[in-house]
């Protein structure tokens, strides 16, 4: 007999604000079915991340899929733009400009494989990491873009239209990077295995929007960061 247990997509990216969406999943007794995309991005050592994860949740899958966003570019994570460097996070925060890093339509077309993913594995949920308050301005990650796609999840699908709604959930989406640690360590998601830098040295590099902010973050929590960082 199959498992009865509701089930939730996770797209796990190795980093962070990922696990402890997926682990807020679990929490809420979802059977996970992990989703990480290998979509061309600077390095490989979050997919690494992914992995470790996926099995610290004890998913029951983790499907590891390429699309090449090379092949659009368009971002400092996909093209031969340098990935800016910032001394603190007030720097990523008053740019106001959609940032080098922003990788077109990028959740868009994530959430679109996670939807499929999670029809055909019979699922109820998609989580994503997503956050607005500690970001750096990306429009795929602001509240009426959820609301959007939850819309469309509706209409787009089979499972839709026959009346089990997939629901996409963003449980990050309104928490500071602080509350995001703090969550983390009551749910004790193994912030070692996660990667959250940009780039992919043996230590994380510390200046990059994402290092500058998840650092930030842990200050403000008032805990230590068991990763360690090349610039500090």
């Amino acid at each position: 007999m199959g498992s009865t247990k509701k089930r939730a997509v996770c797209l796990l990216s190795g980093g962070m604000d990922s696990a402890v969406a997926a682990y807020i999943a679990k929490r809420e007794g979802y059977e996970i079915y992990a989703l990480t995309i290998d979509y061309g991005q600077r390095h490989a050592r979050e997919l690494a991340s992914a992995r470790r994860l996926a099995r610290s949740l004890g998913a029951r899958e983790h499907k590891v899929m390429l699309i090449n966003l090379r092949a659009i570019g368009g971002s400092a994570l996909t093209d031969s733009i340098k990935v800016p460097e910032r001394k603190n996070a007030k720097d990523v925060k008053a740019n106001h400009e959609i940032p080098l890093t922003y990788v077109p339509a990028r959740n868009t077309i994530f959430l679109s494989i996670a939807l499929a993913y999670a029809e055909t594995a019979k699922a109820d949920a998609i989580y994503i990491g997503a956050n607005h308050i500690d970001y750096s301005g990306y429009p795929d990650c602001r509240p009426e873009y959820f609301h959007a796609f939850q819309k469309l999840a509706d209409l787009a699908t089979k499972t839709g239209v026959e009346g089990h709604r997939i629901f996409i959930r963003a449980p990050l989406l309104r928490m500071s990077k602080s509350d995001i640690v703090k969550k983390a360590i009551e749910l004790k998601v193994p912030l070692e295995l996660t990667w959250s830098c940009y780039q992919g040295g043996r230590k994380a590099c510390g200046v990059c929007d994402s290092c500058v902010l998840r650092r930030q973050g842990f200050k403000e929590a008032g805990l230590a960061d068991p990763v360690e960082y090349e610039r500090t």
